[in-house]
């Protein structure tokens, strides 16, 4: 009797042990996750982060909600999710811009890239295109880059981002012109300004910039890669325009603050593999100009490490200063 006494005690004991030492992401998500945008709305990684937001939703079986933290080249947004509680519910959709840029183009960045955040997927990369304004007196980019030689200093390129920021401070070095550049908080702004004739040129993402050369608003130039992209077949690459050692393209990927739990890296990494490989959505986040593809957490890893030296060497190339 007593023997049958302590057995049923140690059973109880067992199971207790298993449900207070199970970890709580076992049952993740519970409630409603929240997904950083370093952008503005409108901008090219909302468009496609609200993309993602949805299905990730579906997949994971709660709302997965979008919320804007634009400025300061996304610094504002890293550093809030940095700081967040590493539990699944604050995660980041961010660009080359805070991972690879920032630490170069700010003499103060609030974070580590690499040791503050957990990486979980990449989503993508998002293509370049070099815009103009089609009042402007040049239709191509050699004709361009002779404009500016002949008038220095006269050129106007907007920036919304890093990747605009650097590629046309890349232009400039590679070229040999003078241009000058305006910044602006965001590439709406940016969009709207070049449109309306205050700026000249400037390099945007596919997916905000396409729509307005669609529509006749903007001429586009080229892309910012060396090869043409699948996406704007008919547009020449830098190389090709005549710009040697032009290759940019910024990509996309999904981090959430540092320590997060493996057993939800996992999970959310399954997921962001599963939407990338559904063609109804990969044509959708192409129409927008984005080309979608993952991987696993330790690959995504590498390569946030591997981009932030390429970009400390173009940004010191270009010969942009820290601010």
């Amino acid at each position: 009797m007593l023997l049958r006494i302590l057995r049923a005690a140690a059973l109880c004991s067992t199971a207790l042990a298993s449900v207070f030492t199970s970890p709580a992401q076992a049952a993740y998500p519970e409630k409603p996750i929240t997904l950083i945008v370093p952008f503005p709305a409108g901008s090219g990684t909302d468009a496609v982060g609200r993309i993602f937001a949805a299905e990730l939703g579906q997949i994971l079986g709660q709302q997965v909600i979008v919320e804007n933290k634009p400025g300061a080249n996304a610094t504002i947004a890293a550093q809030y999710v940095a700081r967040a509680k590493p539990d699944g519910y604050t995660l980041f959709v961010t660009t080359n811009t805070s991972h690879s840029a920032a630490p170069f183009l700010m003499k103060n960045v609030p974070y580590d890239p690499v040791k503050d955040f957990t990486p979980i997927a990449r989503g993508g990369n998002l293509p370049f295109l070099l815009v103009t304004n089609p009042k402007q007196p040049y239709t191509t980019v050699k004709e361009l880059v002779d404009y500016a030689r002949k008038n220095p200093g006269k050129v106007t390129y907007a920036s919304g981002n890093s990747t605009g920021i650097v590629a046309g401070g890349t232009l400039a070095h590679r070229a040999g012109i003078d241009i000058l550049h305006v910044p602006y908080k965001g590439t709406p702004q940016a969009l709207t300004d070049l449109v309306g004739g205050q700026v000249n040129i400037m390099f945007t993402d596919l997916a905000s910039g396409l729509p307005f050369v669609q529509s006749g608003q903007l001429r586009a130039l080229a892309v910012s890669t060396a090869e043409r992209s699948t996406i704007v077949p008919d547009l020449p690459s830098m190389r090709e325009a005549g710009v040697n050692d032009f290759d940019l393209n910024s990509w996309n990927g999904y981090f959430g603050p540092a320590g997060l739990p493996p057993e939800i890296v996992t999970k959310l990494n399954a997921a962001i593999n599963q939407i990338v490989n559904k063609p109804d959505v990969r044509k959708r986040l192409a129409d927008l100009g984005f080309d979608a593809f993952s991987g696993t957490p330790e690959s995504f890893a590498a390569f946030v490490s591997e981009q932030r030296d390429l970009w400390g060497k173009l940004i010191k190339d270009a010969g942009i200063q820290a601010q």
